[in-house]
């Protein structure tokens, strides 16, 4: 049983995959995301599973694919956006060192966008940002070590900025 070196947590585009790629090549250590894990493992998009089956059974493969990640890696780890939501997963993240990535709505929707592969923003983005954000921001705050704001910063920024919150030190 392994732990990951750093677990990334955060809204949908805030660069989690993007700054874990640099994170992990940053320390040596690998890189999975979970979101990844589950397109490969399905066969199909998370928008596709999201049409097919619905929000409740992507839940249900994201909370085993967390669990399954957070057991067998020990690099850097990305989640998606809605892992969080799950107290089960909330409790294994318990003891990581979890860093939230966080961004302000103007920021969320410049990246973001009108993107049809986020289901769940799919109909005016900006005010389901929003809501979104008003139920999971003590989430990420309640499982993180360390809070980096990614606004106005470019990925590189970001990581280094991660890097100095968690004290660790490039490879």
């Amino acid at each position: 049983m392994s732990t990951p070196l750093v677990v990334l947590v955060g809204p949908m585009g805030v660069g989690k995959s993007t700054v874990g790629r640099l994170l992990a090549e940053r320390l040596g250590t690998g890189y999975r995301d979970t979101d990844e894990d589950i397109v490969s493992a399905q066969g199909r998009t998370i928008a596709e599973i999201f049409v097919d089956e619905g929000e409740p059974a992507f839940r249900a493969l994201e909370k085993q694919a967390v669990r399954t990640a957070l057991a067998e890696h020990d690099g850097v780890l990305a989640l998606g956006g809605g892992a969080i939501l799950d107290a089960d997963t909330r409790g294994l993240l318990a003891g990581q060192r979890v860093v939230y990535l966080s961004m302000d709505v103007d920021e969320a929707v410049r990246r973001t966008g009108l993107n049809v592969a986020r289901p769940l923003l799919a109909v005016n983005p900006r005010k389901q940002w929003r809501e979104l954000m008003e139920a999971r921001r003590h989430l990420y705050e309640e499982v993180a070590t360390v809070v980096v704001a990614t606004d106005g910063r470019t990925p590189e920024e970001v990581t280094q900025a991660a890097l100095d919150a968690v004290e660790l030190k490039e490879a």
